[in-house]
């Protein structure tokens, strides 16, 4: 029995929840009246813990995309934020909890080949997919579908660098099968917290390919997060994934939680920003959200919120 199902979205059959108010349309309502076809982006929710949970995480990553779009489907539709160019395709969902890490990491490598097999079959070379919840897991299908539309770079603003061994899959090795599959040019990681990724991993960091700076050397100056981003997007000659892992934002609810990090504003600023260079992006994954209660899912689904509107700016 399959661990996960795809559900895709029909408007025809399925109502999304969302508020209805006179004189206001809602994100809901667009969506509800799509044309998936012409849309640039194109919107998936994945659901789904088996990830974290193979790389001893915390519980919770499950439930992102559902805080995510009790809010995002409430927000204003409006033509100054092209959202016009933004379809909902549907949701990958995990039906079957592991019983324990081998049966995770068994099921992270069924979810790789359903995303992929979803991308493929259902996002057009041209168009480009954001991606709300799940594990980081979930960045290395991504990365196989990108790269066979042609040469792929990534960055990754995270608090790890997700070079864990490939001896077994979850949601810390995903850019260390992507290197060692030759999927990427180049490997930019920002905001590394050095008290968590081991002596292996720091080794790795050394591959002419990846760039990298650790959170200790911003807050010690003169870094920059978005003179670094910025710099290693505009040199690439070819399309960009961005992966942005929510456990890299100070007291986010996430799968690697932690009261030192970047600002929400910090992060917002930096997809901003990135619109004005207006780069050649291959998608966008925001991942490791991970509300637990009703005061974490307020927070996680107002936060992937404004940054998946900031993102979609860049129309």
């Amino acid at each position: 029995m399959s661990a996960f199902e795809f559900q895709l979205f029909d408007p025809n059959l399925r109502k999304l929840q969302f508020q209805l108010r006179n004189g206001e349309t809602r994100v809901g309502e667009h969506f509800s009246q799509q044309n998936y076809s012409a849309a640039k982006y194109v919107l998936i929710g994945i659901s789904e813990n088996a990830g974290p949970q193979a790389n001893l995480g915390r519980q919770g990553s499950e439930n992102a995309f559902q805080a995510f779009s009790k809010v995002f489907f409430n927000t204003q539709f409006y033509p100054e934020v092209p959202l016009q160019n933004l379809a909902y395709l549907g949701q990958v969902k995990q039906i079957k909890q592991p019983l324990d890490r081998p049966e995770a990491t068994q099921m992270v490598q069924e979810l790789d080949r359903l995303i992929f097999d979803v991308l493929t079959q259902h996002v057009a070379p041209h168009q480009i997919p954001i991606i709300v919840g799940g594990g980081h897991n979930n960045a290395l299908p991504l990365m196989r579908w990108a790269s066979a539309n042609g040469k792929l770079s990534v960055v990754n603003i995270d608090a790890h660098a997700d070079l864990r061994p490939t001896d077994k899959r979850h949601s810390g090795n995903s850019f260390s099968f992507a290197l060692e599959e030759r999927l990427l040019e180049n490997y930019g990681v920002y905001g590394l917290h050095e008290a968590f990724n081991n002596a292996a991993i720091r080794n790795q960091l050394t591959n002419p390919q990846i760039s990298h700076r650790f959170f200790e050397d911003y807050l010690q100056g003169p870094y920059q997060l978005l003179d670094d981003v910025m710099g290693f997007v505009s040199h690439q000659h070819h399309a960009v994934g961005i992966e942005i892992d929510m456990d890299s934002i100070a007291y986010m609810p996430s799968s690697a939680f932690s009261p030192s990090g970047w600002s929400l504003d910090q992060i917002r600023t930096l997809l901003l920003k990135l619109g004005h260079i207006k780069p050649q992006i291959a998608y966008l994954n925001l991942t490791e959200a991970a509300p637990l209660d009703e005061r974490d899912d307020l927070i996680v689904g107002k936060a992937l919120s404004y940054l998946v509107r900031d993102f979609v700016r860049m129309a």
